[in-house]
């Protein structure tokens, strides 16, 4: 069962002082509990390699991010489970990958050249400038996040995409747009898709892949920015059966999450009512998580009916309709669209994962264990590989060789430097599930009984058991699947 509920100084985008580094967007915020959560997070981010401000070297670029090595293995796992889950798994679902840059003509149908804008106002004091449907509010003024000022000017639209131009000349002719969504690549290719797959409906098309939109005020770290991945299906369904899919798409993805590491009680479903939803929409589920921020949109479930597809056939001149074999009927499918992000996922599974908590260390001194307790099949490193010493080659050649065994099949870390528990603790932070140390007992030197045999350390519990060697490999693969 889960709660429906019903109804979201920017400083020069070429350089960006300490708080745009973190990406929060406070109305004069103060440091409560969920702020410094959010702060520790970040912090872990930069220095266990997840993510990185963009160009840093150069003062950084506000709503662009960089992925570091586990970062990119996070965001990697993520990508490959959706697209196991979503394409692998069903005979009712096609894969592609459009073009980043399209012709400007499909921006033109979709509407997205005339309407795909934000409302912006400037601060006179501080020169900031805001989203006007994002500014605070106080006694029912609204006021600048940045400096407290009320002075604004009047809200004008602002067109979200970035421009350029195809070819050596830059003319209006070859002008050109970085693409705002994914959907659109799926939609003028349609048809290509049908043809080819010989799919019946239902069927949906999958696609993962980079978008762009000019944000006037990219916040919150990675939620909100410039560049971002999106992971989008359109599922074409007859128009009968739009709405009884759209609660179909809604239990799945509410699955997925589950599967992923995110309890339903921490998603809030919010069912968009009439008036507030996009005028092509006849339904709209917005899946939101409890972010340390506030609750935030994490993905969008909508049932576009058939604007899309009715757009390109009316600008293109193109068939784009649906023969019923069975019926002998032909129309235009409608569609049902859940939309997720990647780097949100991303960010919301850094935000469920990360924990802190006081343990015992082995002289009876309490320290704070940092830990991220990331689901194994979302955990960037599987296991961790450890001889207990590094200057005792029977110890290393063991360890060196089941990494050796393991790494073809999932991303291990081999780490010989340091106190066995200060590895362990870098680990955590890592959200490593699994640790395997080599020790004396492996390699037979305090008898026969354990040789062959290593210790395996949990991450949560931080429990240990000995397994043998021939048993890890089948014992980790069953954890990660």
């Amino acid at each position: 069962m889960y709660k429906i509920f019903r109804s979201e100084k920017n400083e020069d985008d070429c350089r960006v002082d300490a708080a745009a580094r973190l990406g929060f967007h406070s109305a004069l915020m103060s440091k409560d509990v969920s702020t410094a959560r959010m702060e520790k997070i970040v912090s872990l981010c930069k220095r266990r390699g997840f993510i990185f401000q963009s160009s840093e070297i150069y003062g950084g670029l506000n709503g662009f991010w960089d992925y570091g090595p586990l970062g990119v293995e996070l965001k990697k796992n993520l990508k490959d489970f959706w697209w196991r889950r979503n394409v692998r798994e069903r005979d009712d679902m096609e894969g592609m990958d459009g073009s980043i840059i399209m012709n400007r003509a499909i921006w033109k149908a979709s509407g997205h050249e005339e309407t795909f804008s934000d409302p912006m106002v400037d601060c006179k004091a501080c020169n900031s400038r805001n989203r006007a449907d994002q500014l605070p509010e106080k006694d029912g003024k609204k006021f600048c996040p940045a400096c407290g000022s009320r002075d604004l000017t009047e809200a004008r639209d602002f067109n979200l995409m970035f421009k350029s131009h195809a070819g050596p000349l830059e003319s209006e002719d070859n002008l050109v747009y970085l693409r705002p969504e994914t959907a659109q690549a799926i939609f003028v290719n349609f048809r290509n898709v049908l043809d080819t797959s010989r799919q019946k409906l239902p069927f949906g098309i999958a696609q993962i892949g980079k978008a762009f939109r000019n944000e006037i005020n990219p916040r919150n770290y990675i939620f909100r920015s410039r560049e971002f991945e999106q992971m989008e299906i359109e599922y074409f369904c007859r128009p009968e059966d739009g709405m009884q899919l759209t609660d179909y798409w809604l239990e799945q993805r509410l699955k997925f999450y589950e599967d992923i590491g995110i309890p339903r009680s921490k998603i809030h479903i919010n069912d968009i009512p009439d008036g507030e939803r996009a005028f092509y929409s006849k339904k709209t589920y917005d899946l939101e998580y409890e972010f340390p921020f506030g609750v935030s949109e994490l993905e969008g479930i909508a049932y576009r009916t058939d604007y899309d597809l009715g757009k390109h056939i009316e600008h293109s001149g193109k068939p784009l309709d649906y023969f019923d074999e069975a019926t002998k009927e032909r129309f235009v499918p409608h569609v049902v669209e859940p939309s997720a992000g990647v780097d949100r996922t991303t960010l919301a599974l850094l935000c469920e994962a990360f924990d802190e908590e006081t343990v015992t260390d082995e002289k009876g001194n309490s320290e704070t264990r940092t830990v991220l307790r990331f689901h194994p099949r979302m955990a960037p490193i599987k296991c961790g590989i450890f001889p207990l010493l590094k200057n005792k080659p029977a110890l290393v050649e063991k360890a060196k060789e089941i990494a050796a065994t393991l790494r073809p099949i999932m991303n291990v870390f081999y780490d010989e430097g340091g106190a066995i528990g200060r590895r362990y603790r870098r680990q955590d932070e890592a959200g490593t599930p699994f640790c395997v140390t080599i020790d004396f007992d492996t390699i037979g030197e305090n008898g026969p009984e354990k040789l062959d045999t290593v210790t395996l350390r949990h991450r949560d519990s931080m429990a240990q058991e000995r397994m043998a060697i021939a048993d890890l490999k089948n014992y980790l693969v069953e954890k990660i699947s």
